[in-house]
């Protein structure tokens, strides 16, 4: 028993895998919609041409279902039964329904009153479903896709979910598909499953899609073992893997390495300090050159500017997939004077710096467990080059989503020699509609989610793949052939078993 006036007993805690606190990337889902953002308090947060605030969400469950009220505010959803089908009117057929418009008594401006008030939208698409004089008369099955209908207009509904490779991957696929290279989540599984991604592997990862197949890899791994990922460019493109939010425990075996230094590593002519005298930050450089005054300048314009502007402005632009910046990344004004941010700049370069050295050591120790290919490059010279650091009886998989540049991959494979079960694939998905007496494929379906080569290294045979050596055996095959062969020697008498 509680007495009264004393406050109530607090919620048993869960751990933190299960509960979501400030600071956490979450998956807002709506419908069919998905959009990955970062829980920060007294945020405004656009989705689905409506802002709200995440602030309630904080200490929930993941897949906690929300409803957005009025001020922008989050209030939790109960679960509410749904009517039986015996309580439901519904007619035989259709065909005596007019669709004239004069069918639904209540008009805009009444549904925008309700809104006014604070009606809650499930309590609107109840009024509709009452004033509207040919719904009793609409067959069961156009009942439920006319409150279905209503509800994806009236009601906003959002649930939180945890970011998981499944999600992402069908978010990024649905939303824009190009910054993944139209890779399919159906794909994306085959690749983690022919490259037999597992706790304590070494992969090695190189890929063009904003992240998402490195933080596949990653959380298959779950932190367990080591990732080295190649990259082209200045530096690795992680927009997607931040939306996983991995635990610093995962970034201790993530290590990354410059794609242009791969030749001179295979060379051995690689050295620390080629790492060294690669091209600055460019704020760093900015500073060097004096323009530090100037780009404080020009970043509080913009900041005016955007203050000045109004929240729907931009409605095309909010609505796109936001990113939030590194929270260790900070403002120059926010760290302090011009000496301590470039400090802290050069003392981060420096860590990277020996970070790049360790992967150039794991990966001449040329052992790696797997090998992931999933650029917008093409993939001959890139698969060529980097199985020399595969050990044997290792599986590679490349994607890219056209099958020609594979095919000469495949062709360029088998002249090389040193791998097996070569096998070029493309997986084909089709969606179906489960419900109750009509359950059938959809009519919309994806028509390509890319192609897949896979294969396992196998010790290469140099002397038969060195042409020298392969012309000197020949020579001594033939010369071999040459030489005349032993007569055959007569048996005498003499030289027989004599029987006693």
């Amino acid at each position: 028993m509680q007495a009264a006036g004393e406050p109530p007993n607090p919620q048993p805690s869960l751990s933190g895998d299960h509960r979501i606190q400030d600071g956490d990337f979450v998956v807002l889902k709506r419908e069919d919609v998905f959009k990955a953002v970062q829980v920060q308090r007294r945020k405004k947060v656009t989705f689905e041409k409506q802002w709200f605030y995440l602030d309630n969400v904080i200490g929930h469950s993941y897949g906690s279902t929300f409803e957005v009220t009025s001020g922008g505010n989050l209030q939790l959803k109960k679960k509410t039964e749904a009517p039986t089908a015996e309580t439901k009117e519904a007619g035989t057929d259709n065909r005596n329904i007019i669709d004239d418009g004069k069918s639904q008594k209540l008009t805009q401006d009444d549904i925008k009153a309700l809104k006014d008030k604070g009606i809650k939208g499930e309590e609107i698409v109840q009024q509709l479903i009452e004033n509207s004089t040919t719904f009793r008369d609409k067959t069961e099955f156009a009942q439920d896709k006319y409150i279905k209908k209503k509800k994806k207009k009236y009601e906003a509904i959002i649930t939180i979910l945890k970011p998981s490779t499944r999600i992402l991957s069908i978010m990024y696929y649905a939303r824009e598909p190009g910054k993944i290279n139209h890779m399919r989540y159906d794909t994306l599984a085959q690749m983690l499953t022919l490259g037999n991604i597992r706790a304590g592997n070494k992969m090695l990862v190189m890929e063009t899609c904003s992240g998402l197949v490195l933080g596949a890899v990653m959380e298959r791994m779950g932190g367990f073992g080591s990732i080295i990922q190649l990259y082209p460019g200045d530096g690795p493109v992680r927009a997607a893997t931040a939306c996983f939010g991995f635990p610093k425990s995962f970034l201790n075996g993530l290590y990354e390495f410059p794609l242009n230094k791969v030749d001179s590593l295979l060379n051995g002519t690689f050295s620390a300090e080629m790492l060294s005298s690669e091209p600055k930050d460019r704020s760093l450089v900015e500073e060097n050159n004096g323009a530090f005054e100037e780009k404080q300048a020009s970043e509080q314009a913009n900041e005016d500017c955007r203050a000045g502007a109004p929240d729907g402005s931009h409605p095309e632009e909010q609505d796109k997939m936001e990113i939030s910046p590194d929270p260790q990344y900070k403002e120059p004004k926010e760290r302090g004077n011009r000496k301590d941010y470039i400090q802290e700049k050069q003392r981060r370069q420096e860590e990277q710096r020996k970070r790049r050295v360790e992967a150039a050591a794991l990966l001449s120790e040329r052992n790696a467990d797997g090998l992931i290919v999933a650029s917008r490059f093409h993939p001959t010279p890139l698969l060529l080059s980097l199985l020399d650091f595969v050990a044997p009886s290792r599986p590679f998989v490349v994607y890219c989503q056209y099958k020609e540049p594979l095919l000469e991959c495949y062709t360029k494979l088998r002249e090389r020699g040193g791998v097996i079960n070569l096998r070029l694939s493309e997986t084909w998905l089709r969606n179906y509609q489960v419900l109750p007496d009509r359950s059938h494929p959809k009519l919309l379906m994806s028509g390509g989610g890319g192609y897949l080569l896979s294969g396992f290294t196998v010790v290469l045979d140099n002397l038969r793949a060195d042409p020298i050596l392969k012309s000197n055996t020949s020579m001594l095959d033939s010369h071999e052939m040459e030489q005349p062969t032993a007569k055959k020697q007569k048996c005498t008498e003499s030289s027989l078993p004599c029987n006693s």
